[in-house]
């Protein structure tokens, strides 16, 4: 299968502008260069071309929430203390089966907006059940909490025991199951270390929700904030028997570094918003990758993550789009536009360019991930992830500098096909997935009538 457009972005080579072909066969990616050039090299191959389009990785998204995509709009305008409150609230009205077709909903908003990978974090495991269904590429990381020390042990057998099935479940597929803590104010601080053990033993990725809020900063700092366990109801904490927590005096970095939240080889933190210079150094001491959030962080009010000083100190980053719930939409597109945006603003010294936000949200993301041998850009030998995106309306000229014009002016409408290991899953309203497209989201219309209520 030969895959042609005026525009190739192989992201980690030199853009082709004037033609270019991409050689798909079992999956990965065979060939890529000048589009007469691969088509002589294989002339019996079939050719798709997308004319006046762009093709290029799928994007990497290092963190998202499909199964909260149901609750997108029904809580609106809030900040984030306030707001993940209330999604906790709304969550609990929620059955097991909700949560599937709402996570479904969400992989195929993603594969719509050009998402081929992306980083979940469940305790459901509706994220897994989905991804496998839309034959995504995923990372589903098991969330585990625990706000009372007498029951760490029991909620990381219960982690253990839901890893071994969802591993199982995921044999041979382009989905790995990893591990994440639940957040610090929902979570007994021996439940970083436990999980750092377990990640070490079973070869986990991790993903840690860390400094995103003010609040958590004022929590861990100060002990002083809404999410102290003395300001919760007891609908909200849950059953403790004694508050595990006393102001620590130091930053949320700090606080998980110490309870050896970083010891596994492979950890990611998510948001980042609240550091400093030397939690940076510390992470970066411990190899530790960043997946940023722009337009979560600016719709809850949480802040803008220092993300020139993240990529000058050597800090593998991605771009994720976080919970559907916040920001209405698994759009990759829109969060490069965000961040951009949000970044020149923030630092005025270091212009931030289109191009290195194309590469945040691809091969920045597989590297966040530590998938860069397999995806992230458009390599020979590398998976066939890859996506097309329609350039003939941009508000640009797309000859003078076409990465920009994807990220400046193109929208999920402008996406005309997303592949997955080779196997086109969207085409331009229409999905090639295991799923009733039609069935689940008539489903997630009527749980969204439950919540209103």
């Amino acid at each position: 299968m030969i895959l042609s457009a005026k525009y190739v972005f192989p992201i980690t080579g030199e853009p082709l502008t004037t033609g270019g072909a991409i050689c798909v066969e079992d999956g990965r990616i065979t060939d890529i260069g000048e589009m007469n050039d691969v088509i002589k090299r294989h002339p019996d191959d079939e050719v798709t071309d997308f004319g006046m389009a762009a093709l290029m990785p799928g994007f990497v998204d290092v963190h998202t929430r499909l199964e909260k995509s149901v609750l997108r709009g029904l809580v609106a305008d809030q900040p984030y203390a306030k707001w993940i409150l209330q999604v906790i609230e709304k969550s609990a009205k929620l059955e097991l089966a909700d949560w599937y077709d709402s996570a479904v909903v969400g992989g195929l908003d993603a594969l719509a907006s050009g998402i081929t990978t992306v980083g979940d974090i469940t305790s459901t495991g509706a994220a897994l059940k989905a991804t496998l269904a839309l034959g995504m590429r995923s990372v589903v990381y098991r969330e585990v909490g625990a706000m009372d020390k007498m029951r760490v042990e029991h909620a990381m057998h219960s982690a253990e025991r839901d890893i071994r099935q969802w591993r199982e479940q995921a044999k041979g597929s382009a989905t790995t199951v990893g591990v994440a803590p639940a957040s610090i104010y929902a979570n007994h601080p021996q439940v970083f270390g436990l999980v750092s053990e377990l990640a070490s033993q079973e070869d986990l990725p991790v993903s840690i929700r860390l400094a995103g809020s003010r609040e958590e900063y004022n929590f861990v700092m100060y002990g002083s904030s809404m999410f102290a366990v003395d300001n919760m109801d007891v609908g909200t904490r849950g059953y403790v028997e004694i508050p595990p927590w006393l102001p620590f005096g130091v930053s949320p970095v700090r606080y998980a570094l110490n309870w050896g939240a970083f010891d596994a080889p492979n950890v990611m933190v998510v948001h980042a918003v609240h550091v400093d210079d030397d939690d940076i150094k510390k992470l970066v001491e411990k190899d530790v990758s960043i997946g940023t959030c722009p337009r979560a962080n600016a719709q809850l009010g949480m802040g803008v993550a220092p993300l020139s000083e993240f990529m000058q100190a050597g800090l593998r980053v991605g771009l994720g789009t976080d919970s559907p719930a916040a920001t209405e939409s698994t759009d990759m597109l829109s969060e490069m536009r965000t961040g951009l945006l949000l970044h020149r603003a923030r630092d005025t010294r270091r212009f931030l360019d289109a191009a290195t936000m194309l590469e945040l949200a691809t091969i920045g993301g597989a590297r966040a991930l530590k998938m860069e041998d397999e995806i992230g850009s458009l390599e020979v030998g590398k998976r066939a992830d890859v996506i097309a995106v329609d350039l003939s309306n941009s508000l640009q000229s797309p000859d003078v500098n076409p990465m920009s014009a994807v990220v400046n002016t193109c929208s999920v409408s402008d996406v005309l096909m997303t592949m997955v290991d080779g196997n086109i899953r969207y085409e331009k309203t229409h999905w090639h997935v295991g799923v009733e497209v039609a069935k689940s989201i008539a489903r997630v219309i009527e749980i969204r009538a439950k919540l209103r209520h």
